[in-house]
């Protein structure tokens, strides 16, 4: 009888290992014939130990963090049908593990290698208990230490002023984290250009909000990008943004660092951009969201005209398809074989050349069109003719 007990453990062990499916049914069944040997043998002679089989999952350990914190926060069964509870106080999820340490407890055991080094001095160090004294202290560190936590935690920080009081545009936040190598992008600048709050309508969680960020990144040399940040909360919004944005960085050529090499008009939708080269000294005329993103990219001389939607994002991807589609003063003198010359005031009419082309320079001029391919602004028309003045200068007002 005990011989069929032991073989049926045997049984059990073997087929709990990497074994052939055809020896693994086998053995199930040999097992099962065993199991009922040995339970016959046991009500015969009750004086054998009992087996009893014991489960090692539970429902903590068979459900992740994730799926456990979504059935204490999220409204389920009826009350989400019937569409209550959407407008009730938020419950947030706390992070259970933040203050404490492994190997810390009650007991004050210090384990290598986790309260404690493994090896000091070159010698492994056993398992030990601190002291009656030395625990007291610690546990004082503990309450003084989490104190000083909860006090900086209700301090309020003095948010910094952007574009205007009541608003996140244009403050600034700190650098973005660190690379996976360790890489740090202290010379990286973030600025906040929009923050809003997006609603939309779950069929389990009824109106649901979402935090959308734009942020811009630029270190003020020609590189700069911008990324959008969607998020339950507003820190990881603008955490996630940040970081995104210096993945996906533009490279913008300037001319003499100050100033962008020609006038350009870009339109994204329904947003039409109109920049205009500028010397130096004449500053940044333009909408705050575009200065905001000229000091990122490194320009102190643009003047710039919206046109249209006065939308953030549609502004933002204009001015970087702007700026990326110029064309240097060196690849147009490479594509039109002839030197690149510029006048400017001060000199009068002596030009200079500002690029030559790499190759030889063509000998024949290049052919002039009757009618030249450029396309007016009827604004710029009427103010270069003098006739940019109030349409309501003529229109006679009734006097009370």
């Amino acid at each position: 009888m005990a011989a069929s007990v032991r073989v049926c453990c045997a049984l059990r062990i073997a087929i709990r290992g990497s074994v052939p499916f055809g020896a693994a049914r086998g053995g199930v069944q040999v097992s099962q014939l065993a199991c009922r040997a040995s339970v016959s043998s046991l009500l015969v002679n009750p004086r054998l130990p009992a087996w009893q089989q014991s489960r090692h999952g539970s429902f903590f350990n068979k459900l992740t963090a994730e799926e456990l914190w979504k059935g204490m926060l999220a409204a389920t069964g009826a009350g989400t049908r019937s569409g209550r509870g959407k407008r009730g106080k938020r419950k947030v999820k706390k992070d259970l593990n933040r203050g404490q340490k492994i190997g810390e407890g009650r007991g004050g055991f210090l384990w290598p290698g986790l309260n404690i080094p493994v090896t000091k001095e070159g010698i492994l160090q056993p398992i030990t208990q601190r002291s009656n004294a030395e625990r007291q202290e610690a546990h004082a560190e503990m309450l003084r230490s989490r104190d000083e936590w909860e006090k900086k935690m209700k301090t309020k920080v003095k948010k910094q002023r952007g574009w205007t009081g009541r608003t996140w545009g244009g403050i600034s936040l700190s650098p973005p984290d660190p690379g996976p190598n360790q890489e740090t992008y202290e010379d990286f600048q973030v600025y906040v250009l929009e923050v809003k709050s997006v609603f939309t309508m779950t069929a389990r969680e009824g109106r649901k909000r979402t935090i959308s960020c734009l942020v811009a990144t630029g270190n003020g040399n020609g590189a700069a990008g911008f990324a959008v940040g969607k998020a339950s909360d507003r820190g990881t919004a603008l955490r996630k943004a940040k970081n995104k944005a210096l993945r996906y960085l533009y490279y913008v050529e300037r001319y003499n660092d100050h100033t962008i090499y020609h006038d350009i008009v870009s339109k994204f939708k329904r947003t039409t951009l109109h920049m205009k080269k500028q010397n130096d000294g004449y500053g940044l005329h333009c909408h705050r969201a575009i200065i905001t993103l000229c000091r990122l990219i490194g320009i102190k001389n643009m003047y710039c005209k919206v046109e249209g939607s006065t939308n953030i994002l549609n502004i933002t991807k204009a001015l970087f398809k702007g700026l990326s589609n110029q064309e240097t003063h060196q690849s147009l003198a490479d594509k039109k074989c002839l030197h690149v010359v510029e006048f400017q005031p001060q000199r009068g009419p002596l030009p200079i050349v500002v690029a030559s082309p790499t190759d030889e320079t063509r000998l024949e001029p290049e052919p002039e069109d009757q009618i030249p391919n450029t396309r007016l602004q009827w604004r710029d028309v009427r103010a270069g003719q003098g006739f940019k003045r109030s349409v309501w200068a003529n229109v006679k007002r009734s006097v009370f």
